[in-house]
């Protein structure tokens, strides 16, 4: 904000007030604007983390959940800090983009929706849920067809899919829409082929028809 009262203060004529009250109103757009969406993308990130760990710990107990349950890892690290590049960027360059309010409610509302389904999908697999691929069969580790799970086979992935690209869409933010629809896609392509092949071990053809029946829930992977 010293940018604008800089501006303001250096404008000292009478015939001047027209200029000045544009950049007063301005300075607030831009105040408003940013404090409203950088806002609500803090807080998406805070609950997000904080109740996957929460859940976590409910559902495994406190000794078998580790801080890799925040699924806080340094390339997640660098594409927000992108995301908050490109947003004072464009924010300081082009304002009007980010006025576009009817994309930022969007975000927001993909966020939520989001958010639900992949905690729907923790609560509904309950220990069945984990973080890491389990790559060998454990008592507790039953096949989940019910609830969400009626829908698509992997809700969680669909729920983080839905919400980390609905963040950039919350900033209108295009180049980092793009950027975690294209990176956050090509993750779970690569992951849900390899988790599937150890479900189809455990489970056999009992997934198998399940899988036939199911959608994975992340476009274009089947």
């Amino acid at each position: 904000m010293s940018y604008f009262n800089h501006l303001l203060s250096n404008i000292q004529s009478e015939d001047s007030i027209l200029v000045r009250h544009i950049f007063a109103s301005f300075s607030d757009l831009y105040s408003y604007t940013a404090c409203r969406q950088l806002s609500q993308m803090f807080l998406a990130i805070i609950f997000f983390h904080i109740s996957e760990y929460i859940l976590a710990v409910a559902i495994h107990g406190k000794s078998n959940v580790t801080l890799k349950s925040l699924l806080i890892s340094k390339n997640y690290l660098l594409a927000m800090i992108f995301s908050l590049l490109e947003y004072f960027v464009e924010i300081s360059l082009f304002p009007a983009l980010k006025e576009y309010w009817w994309v930022s409610n969007l975000g927001l509302a993909l966020v939520l929706i989001g958010e639900l389904i992949r905690k729907m999908a923790i609560i509904t697999a309950g220990q069945s849920f984990t973080h890491l691929i389990k790559i060998y069969h454990e008592e507790h580790h039953k096949l989940i067809t019910h609830g969400i799970y009626r829908f698509v086979r992997h809700p969680g992935y669909a729920g983080f899919f839905i919400w980390s690209v609905s963040t950039q869409i919350m900033l209108c933010n295009p180049i980092s829409t793009i950027g975690f629809a294209v990176v956050v896609w090509r993750f779970f392509a690569e992951r849900i082929p390899y988790e599937e092949y150890f479900l189809r071990h455990f489970f056999g053809s009992q997934y198998e028809e399940y899988a036939q029946r199911t959608p994975s829930g992340v476009p274009f992977v089947k």
